[in-house]
């Protein structure tokens, strides 16, 4: 609860910040000076030699992301599990809903800093951020086309399209354009120049808290975090862009999958009633298995491996882990403090902590301190997007 409130106090004091919808070639322009010049604490950023950015793009791209029609009834866009006032994700949800009310199995990750990204998905399926929207287009359970030829049939036919393709690439609609225009807005939503970068990359000895530093010191020392949330000496991106077992796919799918033990249901914010598991099972659809990296790989070694996610903003990205299960940053934190879920594939990197209170406080204040700059421009950015769509 005490996350929750800090959270909706951080986003209002955003909402409040936030300027005005403003002159649409402007909000470009600041998207194409973050790209050419990411704030404090990121890298530069990798850009496709065949997908330069360039303003018609990014307004392009972005009228894409928020545009409900590119779903199969009309009812979904991508915004819609990437909210902007919710750090690029959704806070309500563990997992995301799709078209007509479908639950998917995993939680919806944060789009801030994607530009980084070398592998897509919590199972790193896609490999390049040009081709990561075809697969929620088409999933079943998110916007549910029945085809490509369908979205690009569809987008070729609204007036509101006429001449944008062609502003921004010199030629008509395709999934291969449609794929470049958003990333291109989406490489732009860049999230840096934290307390953190500018106390560790600045030389700004005020700009963290005493006990932020202890929980730093924490970080990279005893409590491991480092080793997976690198932070290197001239920026971080707080992932190893790699893929661990943290012990809960496997407890999902070989423990819960199997136990016939009451249900947790919060009916209420902080109000949690037991209900029995039958009666819960029998209004949804039954639980499906995920067996993350492997479903990829079809390497047994990868059994419920999961992509490690960047730390940055992540006060604002609750709930967490791959499947949205975990909804404070003091839980992951205690989660991994109890050596996560052991078992016999349970990665060797993870074990018990022996964190004091104190210590468990200070590591969430430290997390804390990872929250960008910029977020109030980068929402008003996503809301410049036209309305009405």
């Amino acid at each position: 609860m005490r996350l929750r409130i800090a959270i909706a106090a951080v986003l209002l004091g955003l909402a409040a910040a936030m300027p005005a919808r403003g002159d649409p070639a402007a909000v470009d322009a600041a998207a194409l000076a973050r790209i050419a010049r990411p704030p404090l604490g990121l890298p530069p950023v990798p850009l496709p030699a065949d997908n330069p950015p360039s303003a018609a793009k990014i307004d392009l791209g972005r009228k894409l992301f928020f545009d409900r029609r590119l779903s199969h009834n009309g009812t979904m866009s991508c915004a819609m599990c990437h909210v902007p006032e919710q750090g690029f994700t959704n806070n309500e949800l563990a997992t995301p809903i799709g078209v007509e009310g479908r639950g998917l199995r995993r939680n919806a990750p944060t789009i801030l800093n994607i530009a980084y990204q070398k592998r897509l998905f919590h199972d790193g399926r896609e490999t390049a951020l040009e081709t990561q929207v075809i697969s929620p287009l088409l999933a079943s359970d998110e916007m549910a086309n029945p085809s490509i030829g369908y979205v690009i049939a569809k987008i070729a036919a609204l007036p509101d399209y006429a001449g944008l393709f062609e502003r921004a690439f010199g030629a008509g609609p395709t999934i291969g354009r449609l794929g470049q225009a958003i990333a291109s807005w989406e490489r732009g939503l860049l999230a840096a120049d934290a307390p953190f970068d500018r106390w560790y990359y600045g030389g700004e000895a005020g700009a963290l808290s005493e006990r932020q530093r202890q929980g730093y010191d924490l970080f990279i020392g005893k409590a491991g975090c480092a080793r997976c949330h690198l932070i290197g000496e001239r920026a971080a991106l707080f992932t190893d862009g790699a893929f661990h077992n943290t012990g809960l796919g496997y407890h999902a799918d070989e423990v819960v999958a199997r136990t016939t033990a009451p249900v947790p249901v919060e009916i209420a914010p902080g109000r949690t009633v037991m209900l029995d598991r039958a009666a819960v099972e029998s209004v949804g659809l039954p639980p499906r298995t995920d067996l993350g990296r492997h479903e990829v790989t079809l390497d047994p070694a990868d059994l419920w491996r999961f992509k490690t996610p960047s730390l940055r903003n992540v006060a604002l990205t609750a709930p967490y882990m791959h499947d949205g299960s975990l909804r404070s940053l003091d839980a992951v934190v205690r989660f991994y403090d109890r050596g996560a879920v052991p078992h016999e594939a349970l990665d060797p990197m993870i074990r018990p902590l022996g964190l004091g209170e104190d210590e468990v406080a200070a590591l969430v204040a430290f997390l804390e301190s990872l929250t960008s700059a910029d977020i109030a421009a980068l929402i008003a950015d996503a809301r410049s997007a036209p309305v009405g769509n």
